[in-house]
């Protein structure tokens, strides 16, 4: 399989070293949206991005805190257990536990600059609404690599053209793949999504970085009115912000808390650069994250999402499997 893999992904030479898969499960209901809808099933898959072949894979069921108990239709639709969320970790920790596998899975890979690596998506809505939205609803840090991303739809077009809302599975039948494993688990919706990856690269496709979230603005202070002109006393100023303290992220960085109900200005934004992991507290490291806060008055969550049921079979003895 390996082999297989290999032979497909020596196509155009690619910005990244590697690229790593991930396809986020989240509560759900029949037929509503739920709220705040979160995370329950935290998969990757890392991609060799010159051979296009499965290098690891990673998966943390998340414990939601909101709607700790699954709806029966979330079940159904997944297969997963109640069992399974609850001895999950928190976001956080998945986070954590994520880029702790996501080092030690590339260690000693890519060059001087440290290694080139791009967060792969099916749809923006992993990234762009899923984890931005639980990040800052609940004040969670978050590694900056999930900034910015691929939409494998824009590829996958590019590569075999049609136009309209194709589904994962309706992409990998359409690129000449069987469908392997079961569709809504998070772990096999990513290796789908990866093997449909390595498909497109053998296709001397540009894997390129499509969606980009803007950083939070710094606090604007005001400034303080001063003494009137008729000699009377100056107006009483406002009381100084309390600035929170930073905090320490996964990466061993700092990251500033950003203020509430400050929108994210999205215009004007710097063009996509290569997320580069380097040794924590290098000069030229930027694996440092920042953290939100309470969720902003017009940011809500995405649409519905499930979860995962069990491990497929014969995934091969390359995957590396986090404890």
């Amino acid at each position: 399989m390996a082999a297989i893999m290999a032979a497909r992904g020596q196509g155009l030479e690619q910005d990244f070293d590697f690229f790593v898969v991930v396809d986020f499960e989240a509560t759900c209901v029949k037929d509503g949206r739920i709220f705040p809808q979160e995370i329950i099933e935290f998969p990757a898959v890392l991609v060799d991005g010159a051979t296009g072949r499965i290098v690891s894979a990673f998966r943390r069921y998340v414990r939601p805190k909101h709607h700790p108990v699954l709806t029966q239709f979330c079940r159904e639709l997944t297969g997963i257990r109640q069992e399974d969320v609850d001895g999950g970790v928190e976001l956080g920790d998945a986070l954590w536990l994520h880029d702790s596998w996501l080092k030690a899975a590339t260690a000693g890979a890519g060059n001087k600059r440290g290694v080139r690596l791009a967060v792969v998506t099916w749809g923006d809505w992993d990234c762009r609404t899923m984890l931005e939205f639980e990040c800052r609803f609940k004040g969670i840090e978050k590694p900056s690599y999930f900034d910015q991303w691929i939409n494998l739809r824009i590829p996958f077009q590019a590569a075999l053209g049609g136009g309209g809302r194709v589904n994962l599975q309706e992409a990998v039948r359409a690129a000449g793949l069987d469908w392997e494993g079961r569709l809504h688990c998070g772990l096999d919706d990513a290796l789908n999504t990866a093997r449909l990856l390595a498909e497109i690269m053998r296709r001397r496709v540009k894997i390129t970085i499509t969606g980009l979230l803007a950083p939070p603005p710094p606090i604007q202070q005001k400034q303080q009115p001063g003494t009137s002109p008729c000699g009377g006393s100056p107006a009483l100023a406002p009381p100084p912000i309390q600035q929170q303290p930073p905090r320490t992220g996964p990466c061993s960085g700092t990251f500033a808390l950003v203020p509430a109900q400050v929108p994210i200005q999205q215009k004007q934004q710097p063009p996509p650069q290569p997320h580069i992991i380097s040794p924590c507290g290098g000069s030229s490291a930027t694996c440092f994250s920042y953290c939100g806060v309470a969720t902003r008055g017009a940011m809500e969550p995405g649409p519905m999402r499930s979860g995962c049921a069990n491990l497929t079979p014969a995934m091969g003895s390359y995957f590396l499997w986090s404890n």
